[in-house]
């Protein structure tokens, strides 16, 4: 028995959710007295991978097949089973990212495991086996899973659980495996990425507006202070609808979730389908000119302003700060 953590790459590097899966799984197997072992599947070179070793994988599989250097959920989730299966894997942890979410599902069908998604916290024993904890009904609950199954396929959701070092001697070997053709349906005939932006899903903080800036020709103060902050650029759906902002920016329930560690949002009301999307942020700062606006009950800060006067003023005070 032992656990097998999914460490994902883009670019040919590790991603911070790799970093949050590796620590989950050795946490997890140390509780419960379990190898650890991880598995990169991608166009990676091996020095890259020895990163899992500092966060307490000692053992660090690479599957570097051409057919694999683009992502594909299908043949993904059957070369991770390959190696699931060879190396006894009772539990394997994947992040709850894009990519994570695509292979689950599949991976658990294919190790007729139990599936248990977003999930926030190590289990506990109980009487009918592991008991975890993950939100529900867009973050307003927590809801207890309970599990029996021989075999779990989990998502750790981002932000949800400390990034850990741990660091150990690392073994990096190469694992051979053979993509079968049948899982090569679907052809990817072009990938386009937003290479100069940071990453929604994995920044740290995310500066975000709404209809209260008015117009699209006022987002340079909101880009102003994400570029000093060294943070990622978001919007709400209505800003993305009239085209302000490129939908690529669109947070919330039918957008772009995200789990910041800071999510500062300027001009927007607040409404449940946005709050599902962002709620997860560790700290929420919320500015608006209307003091009942319903984003200040989920705010952990709030300023009551005009966006065209706190913003700017915010930018020059850390502007300041930085300088001092």
């Amino acid at each position: 028995m032992s656990v097998l953590v999914f460490a994902e790459i883009s670019n040919g590097k590790l991603k911070k959710p790799a970093f949050e899966a590796a620590s989950y799984g050795v946490a997890l197997a140390s509780e419960h007295g379990l190898e650890v072992n991880a598995v990169v599947v991608g166009n990676m070179d091996a020095s890259e991978a020895q990163q899992l070793a500092n966060y307490g994988i000692a053992n660090i599989f690479t599957i570097n097949h051409p057919q694999l250097h683009t992502f594909q959920d299908a043949p993904y989730a059957s070369a991770i089973a390959d190696i699931a299966k060879a190396k006894g894997a009772t539990v394997v942890i994947l992040p709850q990212s894009y990519t994570g979410r695509a292979i689950a599902p599949r991976l658990a069908v294919k190790l007729d495991a139990a599936l248990l998604s977003g999930i926030n916290g190590l289990p506990k024993k109980g009487a009918n086996g592991l008991h975890f904890m993950r939100t529900a009904y867009s973050g307003k609950a927590i809801q207890e899973v309970a599990t029996s199954a021989g075999c779990c396929v989990i998502t750790v959701k981002a932000n949800a659980f400390n990034v850990t070092e741990n660091k150990v001697s690392a073994n990096v070997q190469s694992y051979a495996y053979e993509p079968a053709s049948k899982d090569f349906k679907l052809k990817v005939k072009e990938t386009i990425r937003n290479s100069d932006k940071i990453s929604l899903t994995e920044a740290d903080i995310v500066v975000s507006a709404g209809r209260g800036l008015k117009g699209p020709e006022n987002w340079g103060m909101i880009e102003d202070l994400a570029n000093l902050l060294g943070a990622a650029t978001a919007c709400s759906k209505p800003v993305a609808d009239v085209h302000w902002r490129p939908h690529s920016e669109h947070v919330g329930q039918t957008g772009i979730q995200i789990a910041p560690n800071v999510y500062i949002a300027v001009g927007i009301s607040g409404a449940i389908q946005h709050l599902a999307g962002v709620s997860s942020s560790k700290t929420i700062i919320v500015i608006n000119k209307d003091p009942e606006a319903p984003f200040f009950k989920a705010a952990d800060y709030g300023i009551v302003g005009d966006a065209f006067q706190v913003v700017p003023a915010l930018t020059q005070a850390i502007k300041n700060r930085i300088g001092s």
